[in-house]
């Protein structure tokens, strides 16, 4: 499985001009629910692995771009495509949650 860490530098090229659907986990090493959620976000990268990017944005080491989308409380997960967010997931969920949301977006 390939999670991408993505930075402030690198956002826009990773995610933005992406092609297909990104999910993009906004997280932070001293958070206890990101480490919760992180187990579901690689089950997700490796089942949607042809379908979807999945990458990591590290909130302490980019405030850049957590600031710009707002972010507030971690994780926070959201989903973009063709370069527009078109969902938002706060907080630890189950996996069913987020591969539902995925559904929504992604042409199999």
């Amino acid at each position: 499985m390939s999670i991408l860490q993505v930075a402030d530098s690198s956002f826009d090229s990773e995610v933005i001009k992406c092609n297909t659907a990104v999910l993009v986990d906004f997280w932070a090493p001293w958070c206890g629910p990101c480490r919760m959620v992180a187990p579901v976000i690689n089950e997700i990268a490796d089942e949607y692995k042809n379908i979807i990017k999945v990458v990591k944005v590290n909130t302490d080491d980019n405030p850049m771009i957590a600031t710009e989308y707002g972010i507030r409380s971690i994780p926070t997960i959201m989903i973009f495509k063709n370069g527009i967010r078109v969902d938002t997931v706060i907080g630890a969920v189950p996996k069913s949650t987020l591969t539902n949301i995925l559904e929504k977006y992604i042409k199999k």
